[in-house]
């Protein structure tokens, strides 16, 4: 019965094959269809947006994720499009039924002129925010993302896909919009990610959420507009890398404490006056910079940081160190470069595998002899401290493995005589520096032959000294003899002498 039915239905009209082929052109017109991740995350992404729209004005972003919802409704809509029309000139479906859907689909969607046009900017924002948006997950494992911009929507589809795929590495770095100045809130569902990178970007604020990253071990998100760190970010126990360079940050939360595995710390470039104390409990940490900021004080807290082995505190406004920094027994290097500092704690002694100490450019205008006791040093910057340094420590030959040694544009005219016993220097600097022990001539022949030539003036010296003391001797003995003769004799002509009674 059907099939004698489908071969008495009259072939489709000129008009209805007319209708399809405008149908079909309309449909190639349209810009690339959403993702399914996509289309996931427009709601979600809208609701989010709602929520913040006190802190962040985000009126292009809403329209992005309302349009992304719009978009996916009207390709929804050609589908049945579609759909119908094929059964129409295929003959499969009655007349009577072709009327009714057509109806039910008037009546459900309307295609205005405005939904299909769109102008020449618009086409192509929306082919570079649809264009290969999510990759598999061994693609976003190994860091790669489109080199195009990415909007908030295309990176909330990325979190999305990057969640349900479990990749473990996220890398976005310079991959956001100028307008994209915060994370979506389901940054917090990348719970297997071990390492995040949304550097150099301009990115404001960092979703509470934060915290839901428990596999995070590594998190770089310098050179951005971070003003602070959500109170969750003390969650990321993992966390053993952390790049925060060149932001706006002027104070870390108290949760900051909670990062016990955390190994390098960078904090250089940002507004920091001062560290918290809570720096003191990253009993893990190895590598702390935190140059380039306005840091007038360190926490005496420092001290409990027992492992770390670089401390760099460049470009500060530093004028003095905590006697604390003498705990810190497993320091290699320590920067101080261009700071106010008058005078180092006597405890540097204690820095018994101090390779590397840089205090030029500060104010200081004396060496502790303690320094002498940190035997490991191998390079020692003391230049440009001006008129305040005027002598180097009388101990300094103690430094024995010293390799390298700037006193650049100081006071100091004589240099010690134990300065003789650095048998390994090979970099001596002593530019603008008024030595007169010894010579210009014999500092622009090298270090060893400064060494030298300081061994051979001390030897000099000491033997000078010794034929000195050896003639005053010899003096005195004869002194010595003459007045012995001269009162033995004296004694003995008494003898003959009458007693008077």
């Amino acid at each position: 019965m059907g099939v004698e039915r489908k071969q008495e239905d009259p072939p489709p009209s000129s008009a209805c094959v007319e209708t399809v082929e405008e149908i079909m052109k309309l449909y190639k017109s349209l810009p690339p269809r959403p993702s399914i991740e996509e289309v996931e995350a427009a709601p979600k992404q809208s609701t989010e947006v709602k929520k913040t729209m006190v802190l962040f004005q985000s009126q292009d972003q809403r329209k992005e994720a309302a349009h992304v919802v719009e978009m996916e409704g009207l390709f929804q809509t050609f589908d049945d499009l579609i759909q119908t029309v094929s059964g129409l000139v295929s003959g499969d479906i009655s007349g009577d039924t072709q009327r009714t859907q057509l109806r039910k689909l008037g009546e459900k969607t309307v295609i205005s002129d405005e939904s299909l046009t769109m102008k020449k900017e618009d086409k192509e924002s929306e082919r570079d925010g649809f264009k290969g948006v999510v990759r598999s997950a061994s693609t976003l494992s190994s860091g790669a993302v489109d080199s195009e911009k990415m909007s908030l929507m295309k990176v909330a589809a990325v979190i999305e896909n990057t969640a349900k795929s479990g990749a473990v590495v996220l890398d976005l770095k310079g991959k956001l919009e100028d307008k994209v100045e915060w994370l979506p809130v389901s940054l917090g569902k990348l719970s297997e990610v071990t390492e995040l990178d949304f550097s150099e970007n301009r990115i404001m604020a960092l979703p509470p959420t934060m915290g839901g990253l428990k596999a995070l071990t590594k998190l770089d998100i310098h050179s951005n507009q971070l003003i602070n760190l959500p109170e969750s970010f003390g969650e990321l126990s993992n966390l053993t890398d952390l790049d925060l360079h060149a932001n706006l940050l002027k104070s870390l939360p108290a949760s900051f404490g909670n990062l016990i595995n955390l190994i390098t710390l960078d904090l250089s470039s940002n507004q920091f006056t001062h560290l918290p104390d809570v720096i003191g409990k990253l009993a893990s940490l190895k590598i702390l910079n935190a140059e380039t900021n306005e840091l007038e004080e360190l926490p005496y807290t420092i001290g409990s940081c027992t492992s770390l082995v670089e401390l760099h505190l460049d470009f500060n406004q530093l004028r003095a160190l905590p006697e604390a920094i003498g705990k810190l027994e497993s320091l290699e290097v320590l920067t101080l470069h261009y700071n106010r500092i008058k005078g180092l704690p006597t405890t540097v002694g204690n820095l018994n595998n101090l390779k590397e100490l840089d205090v030029s450019f500060n104010e200081i205008e004396s060496i502790p002899e303690n320094l002498c006791f940190a035997v490991s040093i191998k390079k020692l910057n003391l230049a440009n401290n001006f008129a305040d340094l005027r002598a180097l420590p009388r101990s300094i030959g103690n430094l024995e493995m010293l390799e390298e040694l700037d006193i650049s544009d100081d006071q100091i005219r004589t240099l010690p005589y134990s300065f003789r016993l650095l048998s390994k220097l090979r970099v001596f600097r002593a530019e603008e520096t008024p030595l007169e022990v010894p010579s210009k001539e014999v500092i622009k022949m090298g270090a060893q032959a400064v060494v030298q030539y300081m061994a051979d003036y001390v030897a000099e010296r000491e033997n000078a000294k010794f034929q000195s003391l050896k003639k005053k001797k010899k003096k005195k003995g004869f002194w010595f003899w003459f007045c012995s003769k001269l009162f033995f004799s004296g004694g003995n002509s008494t003898k003959n002498k009458p007693v008077l009674v």
